[in-house]
């Protein structure tokens, strides 16, 4: 079982590697969700995901948005996976989203993916996982 942390990390980035690992049959884990990071420009990202948001047919039947920033995450990993086929959903199953470290992961080594880290980006323009949901929520949660 692997165990990502995911503070001050890029979400593609991790996403994909988070992918590949359970394609390959691991147990996957990922803590600190709503530390990790979209990079761009808080307004434009924002904007992105309100109209994503208000994008919907018919209310009864559309589709439900996510409100908690764990769940975001594994759906962002889910996009990453071939989700039509049996090997894809096999391994979305496998991977597991946290806010915080839970009690039966907190002995375990976490892994930090230097690849995936904030110190890549260039600029400073970024936003939290945590921060967006916040945003979209009305600065209801938490």
């Amino acid at each position: 079982m692997k165990v990502y942390n995911g503070e001050g990390m890029l979400l593609g980035r991790l996403a994909t590697r988070i992918a590949k690992d359970a394609l390959l049959g691991e147990e996957v884990n990922v803590v600190n969700c709503d530390k990790m990071i979209i990079s761009g420009k808080k307004v434009a990202t924002l904007n992105n995901e309100k109209v994503r948001r208000a994008r919907k047919g018919y209310p009864l039947k559309s589709a439900k948005r996510i409100r908690l920033s764990d769940r975001y995450v594994r759906r962002v990993i889910r996009g990453m996976l071939p989700w039509d086929t049996t090997r894809g959903r096999e391994a979305y199953k496998r991977v597991m989203c946290y806010t915080s470290i839970p009690a039966e992961l907190e002995g375990k080594e976490l892994i930090t993916v230097e690849d995936a880290s904030v110190k890549k980006l260039p600029t400073l323009k970024y936003i939290t996982v945590g921060h967006l949901i916040k945003h979209l929520l009305g600065g209801n949660e938490e």
